[in-house]
């Protein structure tokens, strides 16, 4: 199967996710133009990932821009056939944006930039990402200013009621507390999936997880999940 990775003006993720995929988990990498319009080499077996960082300097609102870049255009086209697609960190926010996820993401509740370790952990094996994590709890960096998900009780009961939230901030124990939260996340939400389970989107970030040289590899699991998907 292939990754392509597409590039915003302003990601800074983008080598981060390459390294993690290709060099760590020893997969095929398509870097791709946000300007660009052609994802005819990727099947539905294959993943489109949305990285992080700070497409078009967050200027406006955080991924509000990015969703009108042309390659948004077809990321959705290819999503709503059944595609398979990861955001994380301002990918998320762009899928939120683009309308792929529920939700939104805001301003942190200390209204200050969060850059560390924190833990996270599935909330189930009813999708494919829960399913392989299964129920280890995983330290995942963070690093954003507006990563505080946020839905309304109408949406947030869908979201509940159809299994759709992925990841949970907790302790390292696993205990999910408002003190774990480093967002002010409504239910310590760190990831969310859509309905038919095939786009996915979370604010910690599991490609600076997967290196021994960094000590920590909690975000292999995370990836490895798409590649067992053909």
């Amino acid at each position: 199967m292939k990754f392509g990775i597409i590039v915003f003006p302003g990601s800074n993720c983008d080598r981060d996710m390459m390294h993690a995929l290709q060099d760590d988990l020893q997969q095929e990498v398509v870097m791709l133009w946000h300007k660009d319009r052609d994802l005819s080499m990727f099947s539905q077996d294959d993943c489109i990932v949305l990285p992080g960082g700070f497409s078009y300097g967050d200027y406006l609102r955080c991924g509000a821009l990015a969703r009108f870049s042309p390659m948004m255009e077809q990321v959705i086209k290819f999503a709503n056939d059944g595609g398979k697609v990861l955001g994380v960190c301002n990918g998320f926010q762009i899928l939120c944006e683009s309308g792929l996820l529920p939700g939104v993401l805001l301003q942190n509740d200390h209204q200050k930039f969060v850059c560390k370790n924190v833990h996270i952990k599935s909330e189930g094996k009813t999708n494919l990402i829960g399913h392989n994590v299964g129920e280890k709890v995983l330290k995942i960096p963070v690093a954003h200013g507006e990563g505080r998900y946020f839905a309304d009780a109408a949406t947030m009961e869908q979201i509940n009621a159809n299994n759709q939230v992925v990841f949970r901030y907790c302790n390292e124990a696993g205990e999910i507390h408002i003190n774990s939260n480093p967002n002010g996340a409504i239910n310590n939400i760190a990831g969310i999936c859509n309905k038919d389970r095939n786009v996915f989107g979370m604010m910690p970030h599991p490609e600076r997880a997967c290196s021994e040289a960094l000590s920590n590899t909690d975000g292999r699991s995370i990836l490895q999940a798409f590649t067992y998907m053909n």
